[in-house]
């Protein structure tokens, strides 16, 4: 990785950090801007937003919803979470956990954007709904898009189910959304296997 890459990682970290674009920064203790390798890396995760852990200690998909998602990856698909590079779609923390409003979704467009542009991944997997459909520009709902691999803009893109939908989902019957996700997290890592072998 050159300096100038490097540079430009920083400077958007401090313009994330820095940012009042949107009602979101009044009451957010951290920004979010997210974290895994910046050099190489064949898969970016795209969440939906921090929640109150994520607020209180900067990083994403660190509470419940992160510690099942590190799970499922490295459990299901053999894939150490610290191999991939974690975002969400907004990187303060809506109130109440809600979801972000298309307001908020469009003013932190530009820095998910720019995150894309210097990690350009193999790769992209969106959690949720937010997402993929800001992603894709669909309205389609993720239980009818997940598990079904798409390209965008030259990309494999791959929707999963958000892992704090799974927290209310209990169940791990076949065919309930942790045995759909168990089944998403395989089809990444033999995609991932997939790249590897065929040398892209």
């Amino acid at each position: 990785m050159t300096m100038d890459i490097n540079t430009a990682w920083d400077e958007l970290r401090l313009k994330v950090s820095e940012c009042r674009k949107c009602g979101l920064c009044e009451k957010r203790h951290n920004t979010v801007f997210g974290e895994g390798p910046t050099e190489n890396c064949r898969v970016m995760l795209i969440g939906e937003a921090p929640g109150a852990d994520e607020d209180a200690f900067g990083r994403p998909f660190v509470g419940k919803a992160g510690q099942l998602l590190t799970s499922i990856l490295e459990n299901g698909g053999k894939i150490p979470r610290e191999s991939l590079y974690i975002t969400n779609t907004v990187k303060c923390r809506p109130p109440e956990n809600r979801n972000p409003n298309d307001d908020e979704i469009r003013a932190c467009s530009e820095f998910l954007e720019a995150q894309l542009l210097l990690l350009h991944p193999d790769i992209v997997v969106t959690l949720g709904n937010v997402p993929t459909q800001f992603l894709l520009k669909t309205k389609q709902g993720i239980t009818n898009l997940r598990g079904k691999w798409l390209t965008w803009r030259g990309i494999l893109l791959l929707p999963m189910f958000h892992p704090s939908f799974l927290l209310r989902n209990e169940s791990r019957a076949k065919g309930s959304p942790k045995d759909l996700t168990w089944q998403d997290v395989k089809s990444l890592k033999a995609k991932i296997d997939e790249l590897t072998q065929s040398g892209a």
